[in-house]
């Protein structure tokens, strides 16, 4: 039986939709079942508009938080930081990308010539409706999918799903999943 881009997707939204997650709050630890992301980046505004424009991240209130609670935790040497939260969509459990800029920082761009370049979080997968959609909001933006650009996904995964990859103004890939309509 071949299942359509959409029924996989159904069934996939199923099984992590908020129906499963009550019966899985009773024996479950975590009170979400997704993660919030932090990504430092070197030029706020630039990553703000990619990840709204070209990714299709929607910007939510941000959060401040001081220098010395900060140091307090771990997070910063003393720096406070000003995060700006970017998410995919309405629902509370929504995935939420948290971006933050250290002017004055001295930190250095990471390797991200491959996912295999350097060890660490290497890539952001987003799952969308429409692959078609997805590449002219990209490209109305002035983003271009890197390598050959969107491709099928190979033998024994879902065929009617293709696959984008791009850069972020800092280099890191983000890539899309979808079927084409």
């Amino acid at each position: 039986m071949r299942w359509s881009g959409s029924v996989l997707a159904l069934l996939c939204w199923l099984s992590t939709s908020t129906v499963g997650l009550a019966q899985d709050k009773k024996t479950s630890e975590f009170s979400r079942t997704t993660i919030d992301l932090g990504v430092v980046v070197s030029d706020i505004e630039k990553s703000v508009k990619f990840y709204t424009e070209a990714a299709g991240f929607q910007e939510i209130q941000g959060f401040n938080v001081p220098g010395d609670f900060a140091k307090e935790v771990g997070l910063t040497d003393g720096k406070p930081l000003k995060v700006r939260v970017l998410v995919l969509g309405d629902e509370p459990t929504a995935t939420k990308l948290k971006l933050i800029q250290f002017p004055d920082s001295k930190a250095k761009k990471n390797d991200s010539t491959y996912i295999d370049s350097e060890y660490g979080f290497r890539y952001l997968t987003i799952f969308v409706t429409d692959t078609n959609a997805t590449l002219a909001r990209l490209q109305k933006a002035g983003v271009k999918p890197i390598a050959q650009g969107t491709k099928q996904l190979p033998e024994g995964l879902p065929r009617d799903l293709y696959l984008t990859i791009v850069r972020d103004p800092d280099g890191n890939l983000v890539e899309f999943v979808g079927p084409k309509k």
